[in-house]
């Protein structure tokens, strides 16, 4: 089963007069399961790729059909809604809410589902424990280090139970040890069937990734599969 399909996608940025071409016609098919490493120098359109496809911006033009729907006409509004329920974001600065703590933060997307209060418990101190902070639970951000603060943002990107994983340099703030461990989660999450999608720049995550894609200039110019 195809999760993104993406056909002839283009994005370009109007600064005043002057127009700034990202992403050029750009293809792309990702199954289910699969666990895809984007590549590329600065400026290559690897950003502004997983901002499309995690629903975060919209192309100028072209189709993209997530899990079988055109998500690339929806308005923001409709763009949010999937957001929420078919895709899970970890970022490199684990955007967590620093007033809550671990098992209030791991419950946000949920509570915006409108899950009950009962099951959102449940569901966060399972993955809480998935993630290997069942005895962090009331910690705040602040009292975590910096692989556990991933951790906790990993539980919260599968809260939801999302048919993508987007993750943005998810090791990019850690230590080589904490940063390893994260990798091994991701690993393990893509073993049990989830597709995952990360931007990189470094080898580590790449070597572990079944496929990587390398940009250059708002193109896929290398697609190589590490099987």
């Amino acid at each position: 089963m195809t999760v993104v399909k993406v056909e002839k996608l283009c994005k370009t940025y109007q600064m005043g007069p002057f127009s700034l071409e990202v992403l050029k016609s750009l293809d792309l098919d990702i199954k289910q399961g699969e666990y895809v490493a984007i590549m590329g120098p600065s400026g290559s359109g690897k950003s502004t790729l997983l901002n499309m496809l995690g629903c975060l911006d919209k192309p100028t033009s072209g189709s993209y059909h997530l899990d079988g729907q055109n998500v690339a006409e929806l308005d923001d509004d409709h763009l949010s809604q999937i957001r929420g329920k078919r895709i899970g974001f970890i970022f490199q600065s684990y955007n967590l809410i620093p007033q809550l703590d671990v098992l209030e933060n791991i419950q946000v997307p949920m509570i915006y589902q409108g899950i009950n209060d009962h099951e959102c418990r449940k569901r966060a101190k399972e993955l809480a424990e998935m993630v290997g902070l069942g005895d962090r639970i009331k910690h705040r951000p602040s009292e975590l280090s910096g692989g556990q603060q991933q951790r906790v943002a990993i539980a919260r990107a599968l809260s939801n139970d999302p048919v993508l994983i987007m993750a943005d340099e998810p090791t990019g703030n850690l230590d080589t040890k904490s940063g390893a461990d994260i990798l091994n989660i991701i690993d393990n999450l893509n073993k049990a069937g989830k597709t995952i999608i990360a931007v990189t720049h470094g080898n580590d995550l790449s070597e572990r990734a079944g496929r990587v894609l390398h940009m250059l200039d708002g193109r896929i110019n290398r697609d190589i599969s590490n099987a």
